[in-house]
C-alpha cells in the first residue's frame, strides 16, 4: 500500500493550525487567505462563500475556501459576530526569496495575530462612539477583582470586585471579552451568557500575582508597580492576566496602553444589570441603541466625546464635588452659547485621536492616521487659543491646558504630509513635495522619466553634432542611442568612442549606450520601488515621532473629550429647555415639572403632542424612608413617571442638565428599577420568579441612599398571595432599607398604608371618564385610585364588544359582592349567569347574483378569445338586468 505523501504547503499549514487549534486560520496565499479542512466548512457557512477542494489528505478530498486580502477586514467582522477565533497567518518573506533556498521550497509563514473581540483595532471592525473593552476577573485567596482595556484607545482600568457584584459591573463596562482562570470558566459560564460577552479561559500561570507584576512593570518599562499606586494582589493578577492575553493575541507587539486607573465601587452609583436594562440607559429593550437614554444624549462632535458621554451614562458619580465640577462645565457652555458653538465648529472637524494612535502603535495604521493627528493637534492648539482667553471653570481649564505644546510635532507632521493621503503605506504618495530631496528626485525620474530622457537627447546633439542622433528604448536593449550609418564612424572614433559604447549594428542604424545612460536606465526602471521604500522609511520615522508624544496626545484627545462632551449637553439643554440640578448630600428628592427626556422627544417627533409634566417630591429632610404609593389605570403613565425620576436623578450626577422645571436631588447611592418582567425560559424561571428575584435583589441591597422603583410588584400570582408580597415589600422598604422609593400598584388596598407608615404618601395619576370610556389625563397627583379601570383599557385595546359586554357584568357583580360583604367568590361566580351576554349577531350570508352564478360554471382554460368576448357581452348584459 502506498502512503500519501503531504506536501510541503500542507505540511505547514497543519503544524500552524495544531498550534491554534482553537480559531480559524487565516492562511495567506498571495491575494487570498485560505481554509483548509473543518475550517473551510465552518467558515464558508459563516461567510456565506463557496465551498471547493484542493488535493486529498488521507485518501479525502480537502474542503478548502478563501476570502480577498484587501477585503478581509469586512469577512472578520462577521466571523467575530458569529462566535469565531481567527489567527491571521501572515506570509514573512516573497516567494521570490523563498527560491533562493531551493525550487520547491515553502515561503515561510507565521500567525502574527490572533483577532478576538476583546482585541479589534481596525476602524471598520469598531463602533467609533463605543468602547471595545476587553476584561479579566482574577481571585487570589478570598480577593476578587477585575481589570479592563480597550486596546483601541489605550484605556486601562482595574478595581476590586467582589464575585457577586461581576453581573452589574458587566453589565456597566459591556465588555466584549472576559478573560478568566481555566479553573473559574465552568462556575462563572452562566453570568457572563447573560450579557452576550465572549469568555476565554486562561491557564492559572496567566494569574500569577508575583509573575503578573513583573508584566506591568515591563511593558511601562517602570521599577515598581508604586509608581502608579497601591494594588492588591487581586488587582494585580487581573492587570497581568489582561497584559499576558495581549502578548498572547498580538504575538508580542503590545499595544499602547496608558497607565492603569484604580476605580472604587463608592464613588460611582450602583446600578444592576435589571436595572439597566428596564431603563434602557444605553440601549433599549430590543437590544438597539434608538429608543436608550444615549441616543436621545449623544450631541457630541467627536468619537471620544461619545465614548465619554457613554461611560457617564453608565457610571454617575456619587462624589458631590465631581458631580459639580462637571455640572459647572456646561452651565459655561450654557451661558456662554456664542463662544460653545465656536469650539463645537472645531470640533467637527476633529478625527479620533485615541484609535489612530493604538493602530499606529500597533503598526496597523496608514498614512491617514498620521493625517489625523495632525489635524487633530492643529484643532487642539486652536482650542486653546481660544480657551485661554476666559475664565474658565476647573474642568474645563484642565482640559484647555492638555490641548496645548504640541507645536513641534504639528510643524514635523505638517511639513511630511499631503493635505488628503491615501488609506495604506503601499498606495505611496502622502509625503509632500520637498520634504526629501532622495524621494523628489525618485519621483521625478519615475513620473517624468520622458522628459529627463529628452534632455539627455538633447545634451548628446549638442556634444555629438549629430542632430539625427535620437534615444530610444525595447524590451531587449532597454535604453540605447542611435544614429545612421553615416554617422557612425564619427560615433567610433575618439572622442566620442570614449563616451559611446558600441552594442548593436543594423541594416541602417548603429546602436550606443553610455555609462550615465545605464545608470539612469537602472534609475528610471527602479525609481517607482525606490520612492516607495523611501516613503515607507519616512512613514516609519514619522510613526516614531508621534509614539514619542503618546501621553501628550493622549492627554489632549482627553481634554477635548472633555469639552465637547459639555458643550454637546449645553446645547441640548438650551434645545431641550432643561435645568441645571441642585445636588448635594442631604435626603431631597425634589423635582419640579419633571419630563421623560426619551419619550418627550418621541412625542415630538411621532405627533407633535406635548410630554405632560410631573411632580414628585420625596422629601427634604433626614426623616426616614420617604416613599410614593402610586395607584392608576394601566396606560395613564405610571410606569413613565417612575422612569423618567430614576433618569433625571441619573444625568444629575451624570453632571448633566435635566428635564425639569427645578430639581434637587441628595446623592444617590444606588439606583434599583424593577419595571416590567418577562420570563428566562433558558433557566425555567417564570414571569414571577424573575421579579421575585429581581425584589429579592433589591431588598437585600439597598441602604438609604437608594432610589428604588418598583412597579406592580406580585402581579404575577394570585390576587391575595400577590398582595401580601407587594404589602410586605413596602413596608421592608419603609422600616429597613429605608429607601426613597416610588412604588406603583393595583392593589388599592395598599393606600391604607400611608396612614400607617410616617414615611408613605399615596399619589394616583388622574383619568376622566367620559361617556363610558376613559380619558388618560397623564397628571400625577396626591390621592388615591379607586378603581383600575382594566375594563376600559381592553376596550381600547380592541377586545371584542361581547367580551368587554361580559366583563362589565361579572365586574358588577364581583363589586356588588365585595361591598355587601357577605358572598363569597364561589357564589358570586355560581349566581352570574352564563353568557348573559348575547352573542354579537352573525352577518346573514348575502344572495348569490346571476353574474355570480354563471361564473362558478366556466372554466377559463376551455375558452377561445372570441369565446371569452363574447362571455364578457354576457355577463354585462346579465349585470344590467
Amino acid at each position: 500500500m502506498q502512503t500519501e505523501k503531504v506536501t510541503p504547503m500542507m505540511a505547514q499549514y497543519l503544524e500552524l493550525k495544531a498550534d491554534h487549534a482553537d480559531a480559524l486560520l487565516f492562511y495567506r496565499m498571495g491575494d487570498f487567505y485560505e481554509m483548509f479542512f473543518d475550517d473551510a466548512v465552518a467558515a464558508a457557512e459563516a461567510l456565506d462563500i463557496a465551498l471547493t477542494k484542493r488535493g486529498k489528505h488521507q485518501g479525502k478530498d480537502i474542503a478548502m475556501c478563501g476570502v480577498p486580502v484587501h477585503a478581509a477586514e469586512g469577512y472578520l467582522l462577521t466571523l467575530i459576530r458569529k462566535g469565531f477565533r481567527v489567527a491571521v497567518c501572515e506570509q514573512m518573506e516573497s516567494p521570490a526569496e523563498a527560491k533562493k533556498r531551493g525550487y520547491k521550497s515553502v515561503v515561510k509563514r507565521d500567525v502574527v495575530r490572533l483577532v478576538t473581540p476583546g482585541t479589534l483595532t481596525e476602524e471598520s471592525l469598531l463602533e467609533a462612539r463605543r468602547h471595545n473593552y476587553l476584561a479579566a476577573f482574577a481571585e487570589v485567596r478570598d480577593a476578587c477583582a477585575m481589570a479592563w482595556v480597550d486596546i483601541s484607545t489605550g484605556a486601562f482600568h482595574v478595581m476590586p470586585l467582589a464575585q457577586v457584584r461581576l453581573g452589574p459591573e458587566l453589565a456597566r463596562l459591556s465588555p466584549s471579552e472576559l478573560i478568566v482562570s481555566e479553573a473559574k470558566e465552568t462556575e462563572l459560564h452562566e453570568v457572563v451568557s447573560d450579557f452576550g460577552i465572549a469568555l476565554t479561559g486562561l491557564a492559572r500561570s496567566a494569574f500569577d500575582s508575583t509573575s503578573a507584576e513583573k508584566r506591568i512593570c515591563d511593558l511601562f518599562d517602570i521599577a515598581t508597580l508604586e509608581a502608579f499606586g497601591s494594588f492588591t494582589r487581586a488587582e494585580v493578577s487581573a492587570m497581568g492576566a489582561v497584559i499576558e492575553y495581549l502578548t498572547i493575541t498580538q504575538r508580542g507587539n503590545l499595544p499602547l496602553l496608558r497607565p492603569p486607573q484604580k476605580e472604587a465601587e463608592a464613588r460611582t452609583v450602583q446600578i444592576d444589570a435589571a436595572t439597566r436594562r428596564n431603563l434602557e440607559l444605553t440601549h433599549s429593550l430590543n437590544g438597539g441603541r434608538t429608543g436608550s437614554l444615549l441616543s436621545i444624549m449623544d450631541n457630541t462632535a467627536t468619537a471620544g466625546g461619545a465614548r465619554l458621554l457613554e461611560r457617564r451614562i453608565s457610571s454617575p458619580s456619587r462624589v458631590v464635588d465631581v458631580v459639580k465640577a462637571r455640572a459647572d462645565a456646561v452651565s459655561f457652555a450654557y451661558e456662554n452659547a456664542r463662544i460653545a458653538q465656536d469650539i463645537r465648529t472645531r470640533l467637527r472637524n476633529v478625527p479620533d485621536l485615541d484609535r489612530a494612535l493604538s493602530r499606529l502603535s500597533l503598526d496597523r495604521g496608514g498614512p491617514r492616521d498620521l493625517a489625523g493627528i495632525r489635524n487633530g493637534l492643529i484643532e487642539a492648539e486652536a482650542l486653546h487659543q481660544s480657551l485661554a482667553q476666559h475664565d474658565l471653570p476647573d474642568l474645563l481649564r484642565e482640559a484647555a491646558e492638555g490641548l496645548q505644546g504640541h507645536g513641534e510635532l504639528i510643524d514635523l507632521l505638517d511639513n511630511a504630509l499631503v493635505a488628503e493621503p491615501p488609506l495604506m503605506v503601499r498606495d505611496g504618495g502622502f509625503i509632500a513635495p520637498g520634504y526629501d530631496e532622495d524621494l523628489d528626485a525618485a519621483r521625478e525620474l519615475r513620473d517624468e522619466g520622458r522628459s529627463v530622457i529628452a534632455g539627455m537627447q538633447q545634451q548628446f546633439v549638442t556634444d555629438t553634432g549629430i542632430s539625427a542622433l535620437k534615444i530610444k528604448h525595447n524590451n531587449v536593449l532597454g535604453y540605447f542611442v542611435e544614429c545612421t550609418a553615416t554617422h557612425a564612424e564619427k560615433m567610433l572614433s575618439p572622442p566620442l568612442s570614449d563616451t559611446f559604447i558600441h552594442r548593436q549594428t543594423t541594416a541602417n542604424q548603429v546602436r550606443f549606450t553610455t555609462v550615465e545612460l545605464s545608470e539612469l536606465e537602472t534609475k528610471i526602471l527602479n525609481a517607482g520601488n525606490h520612492a516607495q521604500e523611501i516613503e515607507k522609511r519616512l512613514y516609519e520615522s514619522l510613526r516614531g515621532a508621534i509614539l514619542d508624544h503618546a501621553a501628550e496626545i493622549g492627554q489632549a484627545s482627553s481634554g477635548l473629550a472633555e469639552i465637547d462632551l459639555a458643550t454637546g449637553l449645553a446645547d441640548l439643554a438650551r434645545s431641550e429647555n432643561w435645568i441645571r440640578p441642585r445636588v448635594d448630600m442631604s435626603r431631597a428628592f425634589e423635582i419640579e415639572g419633571g419630563r421623560h427626556p426619551v419619550v418627550e422627544r418621541a412625542l415630538a417627533q411621532q405627533s407633535g403632542e406635548p410630554f405632560i409634566a410631573n411632580d414628585c417630591n420625596l422629601g427634604a429632610e433626614d426623616d426616614g424612608a420617604n416613599i410614593w404609593l402610586l395607584t392608576g389605570p394601566n396606560m395613564a403613565g405610571k410606569s413613565t413617571f417612575l422612569r423618567q425620576n430614576a433618569i433625571i436623578a441619573l444625568m444629575a450626577q451624570m453632571g448633566s442638565f435635566v428635564p425639569a422645571t427645578s430639581a434637587h436631588i441628595g446623592i444617590v447611592s444606588q439606583l434599583f428599577s424593577r419595571v416590567g418582567a418577562s420570563d428566562d425560559l433558558a433557566r425555567g424561571r417564570s414571569t414571577f420568579m424573575v421579579e421575585m428575584v429581581e425584589t429579592a435583589a433589591i431588598l437585600n441591597q439597598a441602604d438609604d441612599r437608594a432610589l428604588v422603583i418598583l412597579d406592580e410588584i406580585g402581579r404575577g400570582t394570585a390576587t391575595y398571595d400577590g398582595l401580601s408580597i407587594a404589602w410586605a415589600t413596602l413596608e421592608h422598604l419603609h422600616d429597613v432599607n429605608r429607601a426613597r422609593a416610588l412604588f406603583a400598584t393595583h392593589y388599592h388596598e395598599m393606600t391604607a398604608l400611608a396612614g400607617k407608615l410616617p414615611g408613605v404618601d399615596n399619589a394616583t395619576v388622574a383619568v376622566k371618564e367620559w361617556e363610558g370610556d376613559v380619558v388618560f389625563l397623564h397628571e400625577v397627583r396626591k390621592g388615591a385610585a379607586d378603581r383600575s379601570y382594566g375594563v376600559q383599557v381592553a376596550q381600547l385595546a380592541g377586545l371584542p364588544a361581547p367580551v368587554i359586554a361580559r366583563a362589565r357584568v361579572v365586574l358588577e357583580a364581583l363589586e356588588k359582592g365585595e361591598r355587601e360583604g357577605g358572598a363569597t367568590q364561589k357564589t358570586l361566580i355560581d349566581d352570574l349567569p352564563l353568557f348573559a351576554v348575547s352573542p354579537a349577531p352573525q352577518p346573514r350570508p348575502a344572495k348569490t347574483s346571476a353574474v355570480e352564478e354563471k361564473l362558478k360554471e366556466i372554466i377559463p382554460d376551455e375558452l377561445s378569445p372570441r369565446e371569452a368576448l363574447e362571455l364578457i357581452y354576457k355577463l354585462k348584459e346579465a349585470a344590467k338586468s
